[in-house]
């Protein structure tokens, strides 16, 4: 890798931990405003907020000529993908420790790899596969399968939602890796952002009034379908940290995967695991399960394994020498 490659390797690395970080704050403020507030009233005014932002960046990158894009409806699958992935997580939050929520949704690589079999037409091999095998272990260790529902702090459901955030993730990057995309990072930040806009305003015209909620016992339900609420006045700085931060997390992550191949940077968004054990501690005294940790240290330890062996073989392959066990 020549001197400049390593210069591009290296900005994409500090952005994706510029992110990281960003998403960890993010985490921290819905899940202490998801007691008062709609989650599709947070989402659209992180969105409206963060869309501003990135119009302001997307000037600095060429002006409004470069959201025009030859795959539109790929556009709207992705954002329709992350919207899902959000929102299931943010739901799960109401209720799950952050370190819990975050270790679970740490099983989209271990998706990623899966899903590119039948999707990308990838060959996985077995040590590869048998590092997915040991996350997927870990999952369902954190699931507590021999626990009963009295002994259980939550719904079984509500465990689940990490996991499927975690798959709808997956397969809007596998979307991005097979169609590709040819756009500016605030322009993509911003076809993500509509979408959430767009999804939060349906949500207000269906539910915005709270019918929904009324009777509901579930937190997890309560939370998305609360009646809209204007913010008191101390959470006004909430409301604009999260906006602010939709906006760089929007960026920076584009940025990051537009600068440096994926093997490079994605292991460091496993940074947020520790971030979320350090504010899920400081904010709201979590103590993680033992049950936890060990599910942390498996799906840590696989996704690692896989994005290494990745890397490895990309390695590999731009040498010309395709051999190994991969």
């Amino acid at each position: 890798m020549s001197g400049a490659d390593r210069n591009i390797a290296g900005l994409g690395i500090l952005f994706v931990l510029v992110g990281v970080f960003c998403i960890s704050i993010n985490d921290l403020l819905i899940k202490q405003l998801s007691g008062g507030y709609p989650l599709h009233e947070l989402v659209f005014v992180r969105s409206a907020i963060g869309i501003l932002f990135s119009l302001i960046i997307l000037q600095y990158e060429g002006g409004w000529s470069i959201l025009r894009t030859r795959h539109p409806w790929l556009h709207a699958m992705r954002g329709l993908l992350i919207v899902i992935a959000n929102m299931t997580f943010f739901v799960a939050l109401a209720v799950l420790p952050l370190a819990d929520a975050t270790a679970l949704f740490f099983a989209a690589p271990l998706f990623i790899t899966l899903l590119s079999i039948p999707i990308l037409g990838e060959k996985v091999g077995p040590l590869r596969m048998g590092a997915v095998v040991v996350g997927f272990i870990g999952v369902l260790v954190m699931q507590r399968p021999w626990a009963g529902s009295d002994t259980l702090e939550v719904n079984r459901i509500v465990l689940l939602l990490p996991v499927l955030s975690a798959l709808t993730y997956a397969l809007n990057q596998l979307l991005t890796r097979k169609l590709g995309v040819e756009s500016k990072a605030s322009a993509m930040a911003i076809y993500i952002q509509s979408t959430f806009i767009l999804v939060s305003v349906l949500f207000f015209v269906v539910a915005g009034d709270g019918r929904f909620a009324e009777g509901s016992t579930n937190p997890s339900v309560t939370f998305l379908l609360r009646a809209w609420v204007w913010p008191a006045p101390g959470d006004t700085w909430i409301f604009l940290g999260l906006g602010l931060n939709a906006a760089i997390i929007g960026y920076s992550l584009s940025q990051a995967y537009r600068l440096a191949d994926a093997a490079t940077v994605a292991p460091f968004e496993y940074v947020g695991l520790p971030l979320a054990v350090f504010w899920g501690f400081v904010v709201f005294g979590d103590i993680p399960l033992w049950e936890v940790w060990l599910g942390m240290a498996l799906i840590l330890g696989a996704g690692l394994f896989v994005f290494l062996r990745e890397r490895q073989k990309a390695q590999v392959l731009a040498r010309g020498k395709i051999k190994g066990r991969y």
